[in-house]
């Protein structure tokens, strides 16, 4: 008994632990295309059982904003109300026309059953996604956190992004 006993300890630490994999993704763009292929990927990855950090940088912040205005000064309030709005407001990067193309795209998706761009960010958050905002992009652009969506994971600086990134099995910018 005391053998067989023995024995059971012997394959349970000769059992390698299997580590998961991890994925960093770079979110730099705010086009709506280009954030819903960030969050397939992410929303994919993280079904697949793997660690996956999203880090944004400017104009993918858009991905993590409230539809609020941001910025203080005079060029922060410009380009809070140029590029101002949250993630229903990404537009196609070709085939924008004023607005047209994000609500055709929505149609289109809507009528194939493919799940709405707020609609995948949440599935990511569901499945342990984590968000980061890049805090120097925030400064610049004048987006303060509290304009941030609740689950933001933190608002890093560039060190995170290499820490993450060294720690990935692959890095991916888009």
């Amino acid at each position: 008994m005391a053998q067989v006993q023995v024995e059971e300890k012997v394959e349970a630490k000769a059992k390698p632990e299997v580590k998961k994999k991890k994925v960093s993704i770079v979110v730099f763009s705010g086009d709506f295309d280009k954030l819903f292929a960030a969050y397939v990927i992410a929303t994919g990855a993280a079904a697949s059982n793997m660690d996956v950090t999203m880090f944004h940088t400017f104009w993918g912040l858009r991905a993590l904003k409230k539809d609020v205005s941001t910025g203080k000064s005079l060029f922060g309030r410009m380009i809070g109300k140029i590029y101002g709005g949250d993630i229903n407001k990404a537009n196609p990067s070709k085939y924008g026309f004023g607005g047209m193309g994000r609500w055709m795209f929505k149609k289109m998706m809507k009528s194939k059953n493919v799940a709405s761009l707020p609609e995948l960010r949440q599935t990511a958050l569901d499945l342990g996604v984590k968000v980061y905002g890049c805090q120097m992009s925030m400064d610049v652009m004048e987006i303060p956190r509290e304009t941030m969506i609740d689950e933001v994971s933190d608002c890093v600086g560039v060190g995170f992004l290499i820490e993450q990134a060294q720690q990935a099995d692959f890095t991916m910018f888009i």
